[in-house]
């Protein structure tokens, strides 16, 4: 597993992620337990949680999966695993966390409160890598920055990172610090995948050029890229699955967004390609992502133990020219299949 850096912090990852949102909701805590030691035993040691996780969030579940996860670090030499989490974004903003009665903020207050409830459910005296899951464009970044500045000054946050965010977001955040003289976000955590390339438009430039690493979430594209939800399949136990049928206004809206005509379409052939190179979809997904000078580590997502063998395949793996010509020309002709 190779291993690369976040940013230009102290804190060097390997080069997949595990996500841990289905914990203690879709996943319970034995098979939890099982995915986190396999994904150890395969050279992972860098795990990303939320307070509001499992997902979907509800006020009734928020923070179990850093409960999930604290319990199984207890016994852990902590220094083992890289640990990310992060706080949720504002109230007023495209979604309201069910936390704190829905008064959520990134203030001071708020960022202190979630910080010590994720210190305490994940039973460590330190986060690694402590985001915010999504930004609020309209507050002073200083009101931000600065408990976030303390927080690592403090030594309960090693690096600090955003997430969700956009290139004026990410801009004026390093803008704020290196004139306020805080820390600086070494991360942002978004959507990056074979079927959703926005972050290639800008924030990738800004990723270089100002030495921020991008933590891609959803290389699978929700599971799409599997094939699982080819000729309009809804798999039993599947998120999308229970969304489409189950889910409110919200969650349909984001099932539509990663399930739909074009998405289903790429898939199709992006899993020719994969085909041609010998190689699961899956595999050829993760691998994708991952190889991108500007992505430090990509974050997957499993419901069960078996699900990661493909995702490990891609480990260390890297697509011939051949394969990444084939990408491109399908992602010219279905451009951007998640709307």
């Amino acid at each position: 597993m190779d291993q690369r850096r976040l940013g230009t912090s102290g804190i060097v990852v390997s080069e997949i992620c595990l996500g841990t949102m289905t914990f203690g909701l879709q996943t319970d805590e034995k098979e939890s337990f099982r995915i986190m030691d396999r994904a150890v035993d395969a050279g992972i040691d860098f795990f990303d949680t939320a307070e509001i996780y499992p997902v979907p969030p509800s006020a009734e579940t928020a923070g179990d999966t850093e409960l999930v996860v604290g319990k199984w670090l207890k016994d852990k030499p902590r220094e083992s695993v890289i640990i990310a989490s992060k706080i949720a974004g504002a109230a007023h903003g495209w979604f309201n966390p069910p936390i704190r009665h829905g008064k959520n903020a990134l203030d001071r207050c708020h960022l202190r409160k979630a910080l010590e409830g994720s210190l305490r459910r994940l039973k460590t005296d330190y986060i690694d890598l402590y985001q915010i899951h999504w930004p609020d464009h309209g507050m002073r970044y200083e009101d931000m920055l600065e408990p976030l500045d303390e927080f690592v000054r403090e030594g309960k946050v090693r690096a600090i990172g955003t997430s969700n965010d956009n290139a004026y977001g990410l801009m004026k955040s390093l803008w704020a610090s290196d004139s306020g003289g805080y820390t600086r976000m070494d991360t942002i955590q978004n959507n990056f995948s074979l079927n959703n390339r926005r972050f290639e438009d800008e924030l990738a430039d800004v990723c270089r050029r100002e030495k921020v690493s991008l933590l891609a979430y959803s290389p699978i594209a929700g599971g799409v890229l599997s094939g699982k939800y080819n000729d309009g399949a809804t798999p039993k136990g599947a998120r999308f699955s229970d969304y489409i049928a189950n889910g409110g206004p919200r969650q349909k809206a984001m099932a539509a967004r990663f399930v739909n005509d074009r998405s289903v379409a790429s898939t199709k052939r992006f899993m020719e390609i994969a085909a041609a190179a010998g190689m699961d979809p899956v595999t050829l997904a993760v691998a994708w992502s991952k190889q991108h000078d500007y992505v430090a580590s990509t974050i997957i997502g499993v419901s069960a133990e078996d699900q990661l063998e493909p995702i490990l395949a891609a480990a260390g793996l890297r697509l011939d020219d051949a394969t990444l010509e084939a990408i491109d020309a399908v992602s010219k002709e279905i451009l951007y299949p998640m709307g």
